[in-house]
């Protein structure tokens, strides 16, 4: 039996779990009334459900799922084992010195079967060093205090142990030149970010293309985007930056598109080798 009374802090998967079981209604034609019916909870309930705010357990996932008769086994048992994780990441020890949003980047990269992103103005977040990582939120408007700045540059430092821990995560850094260009810090910081990427590109999970500016034009090019990958694509995530709280997208098409987005700019990227080599080349000009 769920737990009604105290109902914990929505996280990135509760909210995940709750979606995926919107969509599973949806398509099966079923109202959120005959869902409660199943479940013998009242309509509210399986709102509050489908928008993270409660959890629910794995066997009313499974319940559900056949309630709406999804054939896809594999899917519905990702979708449960995500119900069924209760388990706190470190994150949560920055809970309320940096915003929500963060702390889901932070939640979906942790269990994330793969990453790849693309950034144009700022070297990717698990690569940056923690004096570009201070330097690139203390031009965050409106200013922030001090302490948050630190607790910002602490969660990034954390974040980005998922490319050198034990059983470290697949990754792929599309990043623009001008991006590699940007001197966050002033040159002695720049320097030592260079360094610092060209050594993870050299590592067996990381892959760094670099777009350069006679690439010319090329699609995505008016945002920064992480994809990260699920235990299938259809529980793959796409989170895009924005001024305030970080956008996550979730529905295929969507998917689907950036998919094709990230694909477009690697082929216009250059190749790893020759990526290491203009790093190399900008990093002399400094």
């Amino acid at each position: 039996m769920d737990a009604w009374k105290m109902p914990p802090t929505p996280t990135a998967r509760r909210k995940r779990v709750g979606i995926e079981l919107r969509k599973m209604r949806e398509a099966a034609g079923r109202t959120a009334g005959e869902a409660a019916a199943v479940l013998g909870l009242d309509r509210s309930k399986v709102t509050l459900i489908e928008q993270g705010s409660y959890p629910i357990s794995a066997e009313r996932v499974v319940a559900l799922a056949g309630e709406y008769e999804e054939g896809d086994s594999e899917y519905v048992d990702a979708v449960a084992a995500m119900a069924a994780d209760k388990s706190k990441g470190w994150w949560e020890e920055h809970r309320g010195l940096v915003p929500n949003g963060i702390l889901e980047i932070s939640e979906v990269e942790h269990h994330a079967h793969g990453i790849a992103t693309y950034q144009i103005c700022h070297v990717p977040g698990l690569m940056q060093t923690e004096d570009t990582a201070r330097e690139i939120f203390r031009e965050v408007y409106p200013p922030l205090r001090p302490l948050n700045i630190e607790a910002r540059v602490e969660n990034r430092l954390r974040r980005a142990q998922l490319l050198t821990r034990d059983s470290p995560i697949e990754y792929e850094g599309i990043v623009h030149e001008a991006a590699l260009r940007m001197e966050f810090g002033g040159p002695a910081v720049a320097r030592a970010q260079l360094k610092h990427i060209l050594e993870l590109s050299e590592l067996p999970n990381v892959t760094l293309r670099v777009l350069e500016f006679r690439a010319g034009g090329f699609k995505g090019a008016g945002q920064a985007v992480m994809y990260a990958r699920g235990p299938l694509p259809r529980l793959d995530t796409v989170q895009l930056d924005s001024v305030g709280s970080p956008a996550f997208l979730t529905e295929m098409n969507q998917l689907e598109n950036y998919r094709n987005i990230i694909g477009a700019m690697r082929g216009r990227a250059l190749g790893p080798s020759e990526s290491r080599d203009l790093i190399a080349g900008i990093l002399k000009d400094i």
